[in-house]
């Protein structure tokens, strides 16, 4: 695969979630759109990682330094973008937990109610 191919991949992942969170009314389905566009960063992030390293490379064989930690700061980008995807997950499962207690449907408009 080329860069190109992998930011596509990336830019149409992000559209899909950006379209989602716009369009939907459910939370499940909004959260799950945001995951789609944490996703398509850390695609984006080590697709870019992985394509810097090759540049880095001396004539004799070498790897600089440099290159190598801005190679890898991609892919530890990634890592702290799957993180906060996670800690994300976990704070909107418990709150539509506590969304489904106060009504029986999750629509993002009784998210004012919880107020209560």
């Amino acid at each position: 695969m080329t860069l190109e191919n992998l930011l596509i991949l990336s830019a149409a992942l992000f559209s899909i979630g950006i379209y989602g969170v716009l369009s939907n009314r459910n939370f499940i389905s909004i959260i799950m759109s945001l995951e789609l566009i944490f996703n398509s960063l850390v695609i984006a992030a080590v697709a870019f990682s992985r394509f810097i390293l090759p540049f880095g490379i001396l004539d004799d064989g070498d790897i600089h330094s440099s290159t190598l930690r801005n190679a890898l700061s991609g892919h530890m980008f990634g890592i702290f973008i799957i993180a906060v995807a996670a800690t994300e997950a976990a704070l909107a499962l418990a709150l539509v937990f506590a969304l489904s207690r106060v009504n029986n449907n999750l629509n993002i408009e009784n998210v004012s109610e919880m107020r209560e």
